[in-house]
């Protein structure tokens, strides 16, 4: 990442090279050295530290590593005032601060970060607003947005990536211990919780490991789970760990976590991936309850499903019309030393049904062409072969045919569509499916993390700053899933539908209001607030008042900026420190 502020190349003999690449020309600095035994000489290490100007061959843009080895050379923190644009966005702005202080999050977060705080909300809105988490484009967000910082000051990329190198897990568990001491804890809790895992080929994230990736592009990979209080949908907590470690484990950790944070009445909704006995275990020894998905062709519930096909797939009080399935629930024990009542929830789709059953066909077709073009050679086969076929070879190992085991396919057959809940609390199989569908909400989170707010990689050169990162996007989610809840929930109250109560149309069309700054510098609004623009605003509880009385205090508190800056000596001013 290349800053958008000049220093002067560094003169030190024999240690600062020019290298030219395209149209670039590139500063290197040899910070060390390696003996080769084999060439019988020294191999210089080197690091890239700038980029030269194009209209100054004394000057660089300097980049991260430029701070590691050149610490003692001051890089300005702030822009100049003139680095503002004369027409600000304020919609946003506006709704993102409600929704802030709605959750107290300034008083929260100053308390620990300090006079980090105003940059640390200007990140979130950035995150939200941009779709994105490159520190080095946040300047320009700044030039055309009100901020949060004091003074509203525009913060340089080395002061972003200086400050997310500097929060530390204190400050970050001091954040969550806060948050959910704020939570009602009276009430029970249904908390989603899932994970999922990001690519990183960083050399200094210690973190970033192989391991099974969803995305697997072979690259060490880390990774993240949230969990999410499912009633009031609000991310609760995550957790970010190494890449090789499964999900199942880590569920022990969470239950450790919420109990720590003073949760009493929890239920855990999971997916398929965190059933096991163990976990299972664990959650019961701690007083909670479970809400887990298993698959309908799974060992320990297959018998189960068999046993109870053709009861229910048909009758009308079985019938579950809002997710268009069939459902029937059974009391069972799940291990063989299981001392406890749970409640298996059976579901039929038809529609699921189908779409399995052409899966099958299509995967047995493939096998079967495989093993035919593999007839007469040495060739073995893996477990999900041998399951559905039995497999021929002569004496010398080669394969002659291979014959479908016509059992095992029928039965798996007649296991699609099928698909199985357990809970340990006694409920019906509607309200089972009910309470686990509300974990989509999770599934989004996911979704807005990796794709609204642009962290599908994470671009940190360190493990402080990917902590701080993952920080931020935390904070991020809390703040955009209550915009697309309260957006939701107007929507759900209108007529129509219309496409621009999504999030992300939401936040384009409230950047159309725009404060434009005068002959006399002075900022005032543009125009009026629009029909669509009300409705949106509407949703937070605010006004077109509510804009106006924004915008003469965003102009207040710039003008006032100007005048102190104005009456700094020269070199404060020239170098943006107050």
């Amino acid at each position: 990442m290349y800053y958008d502020f000049r220093v002067e190349i560094p003169k030190i003999k024999g240690k600062i090279i020019t290298k030219k690449k395209g149209n670039a020309r590139y500063i290197l600095y040899q910070y060390g050295s390696k003996y080769n035994p084999e060439k019988k000489y020294a191999v210089p290490d080197r690091a890239i530290i700038g980029k030269v100007t194009d209209d100054d061959s004394s000057m660089m843009f300097p980049n991260e590593k430029f701070e590691t080895y050149f610490s003692d050379v001051p890089l300005p923190e702030e822009l100049p005032e003139a680095y503002r644009s004369c027409c600000l966005r304020i919609g946003s702005y506006v709704i993102i601060k409600k929704v802030m202080q709605e959750y107290n999050l300034p008083m929260m977060l100053e308390k620990l970060l300090k006079k980090d705080c105003g940059l640390f909300l200007d990140l979130v809105s950035y995150m939200i607003v941009n779709e994105e988490n490159a520190g080095q484009y946040y300047p320009d967000f700044a030039f055309c947005h009100p901020l949060f910082s004091e003074g509203m000051r525009i913060y340089s990329d080395s002061k972003v990536s200086r400050f997310l190198s500097s929060v530390t897990k204190e400050q970050i568990i001091g954040f969550l211990q806060a948050w959910n001491k704020a939570r009602d804890h009276s009430q029970r809790v249904y908390l989603s919780y899932d994970s999922t895992n990001k690519n990183c080929d960083a050399g200094d994230i210690d973190i970033a490991e192989f391991g099974k990736a969803k995305d697997d592009k072979g690259v060490p990979i880390f990774n993240l789970a949230i969990a999410f209080d499912e009633a009031n949908r609000t991310p609760l907590l995550y957790e970010e760990y190494p890449g090789s470690i499964n999900d199942v484990s880590q569920l022990t950790f969470l239950v450790d976590k919420v109990k720590e944070y003073g949760y009493t009445k929890i239920g855990f909704i999971l997916d398929r991936g965190y059933f096991s006995k163990e976990n299972i275990r664990y959650i019961d020894e701690n007083g909670y309850e479970f809400i887990i998905m298993v698959k309908g062709c799974k060992a320990l519930v297959s018998t189960m499903v068999e046993q109870n096909q053709g009861s229910f797939e048909t009758a009308r009080d079985c019938s579950i019309r809002s997710y268009k399935v069939y459902g029937k629930t059974v009391s069972c024990h799940l291990f063989e030393d299981d001392t406890e009542d749970r409640y298996l929830h059976i579901y039929f789709d038809p529609y699921k049904q189908a779409a399995e059953r052409e899966h099958l066909e299509q995967r047995i077709d493939k096998m079967k062409l495989m093993i035919e073009k593999n007839v007469g050679k040495n060739v073995q086969f893996g477990k999900s072969y041998t399951d559905l076929f039995k497999l021929t070879y002569d004496k010398e190992g080669r394969l002659l045919y291979g014959q479908e085991r016509s059992d095992v396919i029928t039965r798996e057959l007649r296991l699609c569509g099928y698909f199985c809940i357990v809970t340990s609390e006694k409920m019906t199989a509607s309200a089972a499916l009910i309470q686990y569908k509300g974990r989509d909400i999770s599934e989004k989170l996911f979704k807005a993390d990796k794709s609204f707010l642009g962290s599908r990689s994470m671009r940190v050169q360190s493990e402080e700053a990917l902590s701080a990162k993952i920080f931020v996007e935390f904070v991020a989610l809390i703040v955009r899933n209550r915009i697309y809840n309260l957006l939701k929930e107007t929507m759900l109250k209108m007529e129509s539908n219309p496409n621009y109560m999504t999030v992300p149309a939401s936040l384009r069309e409230l950047e159309k209001i725009e404060m434009v700054r005068r002959n006399n510098g002075d900022y005032k609004l543009d125009h009026a607030v629009t029909k669509k623009q009300k409705i949106i605003l509407g949703s937070f509880g605010l006004e077109e008042s509510d804009i106006r009385k924004t915008a003469e205090e965003i102009n207040t508190l710039l003008k006032n900026n100007r005048s102190l800056m104005n009456e700094l000596p020269e070199e404060e001013n020239d170098d943006g420190e107050e």
